[in-house]
C-alpha cells in the first residue's frame, strides 16, 4: 500500500522587500506594499551558493597598483579617481531624464577605442540607442549593443563576448531567474546587483549600471544599492538647465572630494573648464539683491550666485520659497534678520535662488543669501566687485569656515577685490591672496560693511 505524497509546502512572499508569511496578506507589515503577495515553494530561495575562494594571507598578497581605465573625459575621470579600477561596480544614480543614458552612451564610445564594450539596455530597443548614438557623433565602432532584461542570459554573451567594459541601462529593467520577485522590486534589484557584483570581480571587467532616483530614493531608487557596490554618482541639475554636476558620494578606490561639471548640448555632455565663470558670466551689472559666494564642491571651489527678492503679500502668511537652497537655511535667515538686525520680513514673500540649477546647502552661503535678501529689501546692489561667505548663527554672530584661502584664491582669479567674511577667519595666518579682507562679527556689521 502506498502513501500519498505530501503536497509541497508554500509560503507566500511580498513582491516588493521578499518578506515571507504563511497565509496571504492585502498589506506587507514590512515595507507597507498592498497586494503584493504571491505564493511559492517554502524551499525556493533567492540566489545560489557560490564557491569561496580559499583563505589568503594579507602579507603574502603582492602589493601592485592595478592600470586604471581612463575614458578621455577629464570630468569623468576626475570623479572616478582617475578612471575605473578594473573589476568594479560603479552605480550612477539620478532623476529620469537627468542625463544618464546619454553620459555613459559617449563613455561607452570613448572607451570602445581599441577596446570591446557591451552596452547593455533594458529600456530603449537597439534602434533607439542607434538614434541616440547619431545624434551624440557616436559611430560605436567596437560597441556592440544587447537589449535583453534577462539579466542571467545577457551575462552568458557577455561571457562569450569578453568586454573590456559593460554598461547596465538599467538595473530597475533587468531582472534574474534566481530572484522571484518582479522586475525593479527590492529583491530583484540587490540579487541582480550581486550577480553583477560576482561577475565584475570575477572577470575583472568594469562595469556601471544606471539607477533612477525618486524623490525620496525610495524602493525604485538605488539608495538600496549603496552599500554592495564599489563606487556611487550622483547626476544633479535641473532638468531645464543646461549644466550638470557629477557628484562622488562612495569610492573605494579614491576620494569623494570631487565633483565634476558638464554641460548638457546638443551633441551631448562636455566637460566645463572654468564652471565658476560660466556660473557668473550673465550677472547683470549692478543687480539688486545678488551676492556672489564661494562655495566647495567635494575639493572644488566653485562661484555662484545666490539671488533673493523680498515682495509685500496679502496673504496672510508670507511665503517663502527656495531653489538650490536649503529651506531651512533660508527660514532660519530670515529669522536672524528679523530678530537680530531688525529687518522687517513679516509682511514679505521671501524668494531665494541659486542660478545656473546648482544645488547648494553649504552653510558658507548663509551670509552671502542675508546680503541678497538685505539688498533686495533696500533696493541697493552690493557692490560688483565684493564676495561674501561666512556661516550664521542664531545669536546673529558670523562663524568660520574651511578651506578659506582655496575659496579666496578662485575668487581672486576671476577679477574678484573684496571679501566680506566672519572676523574669527582670521585668528589664524593670514590668507595669501591680495583681496581686500573685510572682517566682521556679526551679521549686523556685516550688513553695513557690505551695504553701507
Amino acid at each position: 500500500m502506498t502513501t500519498a505524497r505530501k503536497p509541497p509546502r508554500t509560503v507566500f512572499a511580498c513582491q516588493e522587500c521578499g518578506y515571507e508569511n504563511p497565509k496571504w496578506l492585502g498589506r506587507c507589515p514590512d515595507c507597507s506594499s498592498w497586494n503584493s503577495f504571491v505564493e511559492r515553494a517554502a524551499d525556493q530561495r533567492p540566489g545560489a551558493a557560490a564557491p569561496t575562494a580559499p583563505p589568503q594571507e594579507l602579507s603574502r598578497l603582492p602589493q601592485e597598483e592595478e592600470p586604471r581605465l581612463a575614458f578621455g573625459l577629464p570630468e569623468f575621470d576626475r570623479v572616478l579617481g582617475g578612471g575605473a579600477v578594473p573589476g568594479s561596480l560603479a552605480l550612477i544614480g539620478g532623476d529620469p531624464g537627468i542625463g544618464k543614458s546619454t553620459l555613459l552612451l559617449q563613455v561607452a564610445s570613448l572607451a570602445a577605442g581599441g577596446r570591446t564594450v557591451l552596452y547593455l539596455s533594458g529600456e530603449e530597443s537597439a534602434r533607439q540607442i542607434k538614434l541616440r548614438a547619431a545624434r551624440l557623433g557616436v559611430a560605436g565602432d567596437g560597441l556592440f549593443v544587447i537589449t535583453e532584461t534577462n539579466l542571467d542570459a545577457a551575462l552568458r554573451e557577455a561571457e562569450s563576448l569578453s568586454p573590456g567594459l559593460l554598461i547596465v541601462d538599467s538595473i530597475q529593467t533587468v531582472y534574474t531567474e534566481a530572484a522571484p520577485q518582479a522586475p525593479g522590486s527590492i529583491v530583484q534589484l540587490r540579487q541582480c546587483t550581486m550577480d553583477l557584483m560576482r561577475w565584475a570581480k570575477g572577470t575583472g571587467v568594469p562595469t556601471f549600471i544606471v539607477g533612477h532616483v525618486t524623490k525620496g530614493g525610495e524602493i525604485a531608487g538605488p539608495r538600496l544599492l549603496e552599500h554592495i557596490v564599489d563606487v556611487v554618482l550622483y547626476l544633479e541639475g535641473e532638468r531645464f538647465s543646461n549644466y550638470r554636476l557629477l557628484r562622488s558620494v562612495k569610492n573605494r578606490f579614491g576620494s569623494i572630494d570631487e565633483v565634476g561639471v558638464f554641460e548638457m548640448t546638443g551633441e551631448g555632455m562636455t566637460g566645463v573648464d572654468n564652471p565658476s565663470q560660466a556660473f557668473i558670466a550673465e550677472r547683470a551689472s549692478g543687480a539688486v539683491g545678488s551676492v556672489i559666494v564661494p562655495t566647495l564642491e567635494g575639493s572644488r571651489p566653485l562661484l555662484v550666485e545666490v539671488q533673493a527678492l523680498t515682495s509685500p503679500t496679502a496673504m496672510p502668511t508670507p511665503r517663502r520659497t527656495v531653489n538650490g537652497l536649503d529651506f531651512n537655511r533660508l527660514l532660519l535667515i530670515a529669522a536672524v534678520l528679523t530678530r537680530r538686525v531688525g529687518l522687517s520680513l513679516a509682511g514679505q514673500d521671501i524668494i531665494a535662488s541659486v542660478v545656473g540649477g546648482l544645488r547648494v546647502h553649504e552653510p558658507a552661503t548663509d551670509l552671502g543669501l542675508a546680503l541678497a535678501i538685505v539688498s533686495s529689501h533696500r533696493d541697493k546692489p552690493v557692490p560688483a566687485d565684493l564676495v561674501a561667505l561666512g556661516e550664521v548663527g542664531l545669536s546673529g554672530e558670523l562663524r568660520s569656515l574651511a578651506q578659506l584661502e582655496r575659496r579666496l584664491l578662485e575668487a581672486e582669479r576671476l577679477g574678484f577685490r573684496r571679501c566680506l567674511l566672519p572676523q574669527v577667519a582670521q585668528a589664524g595666518a593670514r590668507p595669501k591672496t591680495k583681496l581686500e579682507l573685510l572682517p566682521a562679527a556679526t551679521l549686523r556689521e556685516a550688513i553695513k560693511l557690505g551695504l553701507g
